[in-house]
């Protein structure tokens, strides 16, 4: 592996405020690299989890605002980049459910105008961002970057969608595009539209635990072990033109989750399944579990951070900004 000069690297970072992107952010300025980053305009000006950075991070960033849905304002943001970290997307998978199309543009649209700028400005190296839920309930386990995919939900066909459009610029044009696969993150600043933030949220302010099914089976990785995976892809010039998964190759159910988080915070909850919050039967996908060899193999990437370990760091960040959050009502 041969390792980037980040000194002075002019780096792009779509999703920049979002949970991943805040974390990735840090990590480069730390580096050295020159970091702008690309955020949803809102009439607020607020930039997401940026906002809370210390003043001495936040004087090193350039903030461009706009939309990815907006070829000519995405292209200006890349020009005299040198590498383009897509993460801008739109995740929740509920919120898929009930708007698809706005999923869809954000998802495909954006990822395709960040393709074509990079290739217009003929940009180093662009790292998009797939997810597991590219995979679909699991064929076999665990998952392989070669198991078949299926878009059990709009956001994962949007995603899909994204990935093949990503590997079209590769074979088409010989954009170096690399493709992280993450399974699922989590961590300090993320939503709780995700499981985790939700079981911790409820069970720092109430009895009840409402979640969907509790049977699912999941993969988690620390935010902090998933930010070195994307680093290392920039890194390793052999990963351009692959799809790379990171995951711990470990499940939980999600049950079993609720019960360890409830153990940590101190509190022996009531875990009762909330149909609102069920995914369709066909939708729910039962089993993700990564097989990482690839990335640790091609990229010498491999999770520090245990699950226990990286859950009780995340209950204590929780614990201090709780306020953040609405924990009373269902998270789309």
């Amino acid at each position: 592996m041969v390792s980037l000069q980040w000194k002075q690297k002019e780096v792009l970072v779509t999703g920049a405020g979002g949970f991943i992107g805040s974390h990735l952010v840090e990590k480069l300025v730390a580096l050295g690299a020159n970091v702008s980053c690309f955020i949803r305009y809102n009439s607020m000006n607020r930039w997401g989890w940026i906002d809370s950075f210390p003043e001495e991070i936040k004087n090193k960033l350039t903030i461009i605002t706009g939309d990815l849905r907006d070829s000519y304002c995405v292209k200006n943001a890349a020009a005299g980049k040198e590498l383009v970290f897509h993460l801008g997307a739109l995740i929740p998978i509920p919120y898929s459910y009930l708007n698809p199309r706005d999923v869809v543009d954000t998802n495909v649209i954006g990822t395709l105008n960040v393709l074509q700028a990079c290739k217009e400005h003929k940009v180093g190296k662009l790292i998009h961002t797939s997810t597991s839920e590219t995979y679909g309930t699991a064929r076999k386990i665990p998952i392989s970057e070669e198991h078949p995919v299926q878009g059990q939900s709009p956001y994962a066909a949007s995603k899909i969608a994204a990935d093949k459009i990503a590997e079209s610029f590769y074979l088409s044009y010989g954009l170096p595009v690399v493709t992280i696969r993450p399974f699922n993150t989590y961590g300090p600043r993320q939503s709780a539209r995700a499981i985790i933030p939700t079981i911790i949220t409820q069970a720092l302010t109430g009895k009840d635990i409402k979640l969907g099914s509790l049977a699912p089976k999941r993969d988690f990785t620390f935010v902090a072990d998933i930010v070195d995976g994307f680093i290392r892809g920039a890194e390793t010039p052999e990963a351009v033109g692959q799809a790379i998964n990171l995951g711990s190759n470990m499940e939980v159910s999600i049950g079993e989750l609720a019960k360890e988080i409830s153990a940590i915070v101190g509190k022996k909850a009531n875990i009762i399944e909330d149909k609102q919050r069920v995914r369709p039967e066909k939708s729910e996908v039962e089993r993700l579990r990564a097989d990482a060899h690839k990335a640790e193999q091609s990229l010498g990437w491999k999770p520090k951070v245990s699950l226990h370990e990286g859950l009780k760091t995340t209950v204590e960040w929780m614990k201090k900004n709780i306020g953040q959050y609405k924990s009373n009502i269902y998270n789309v």
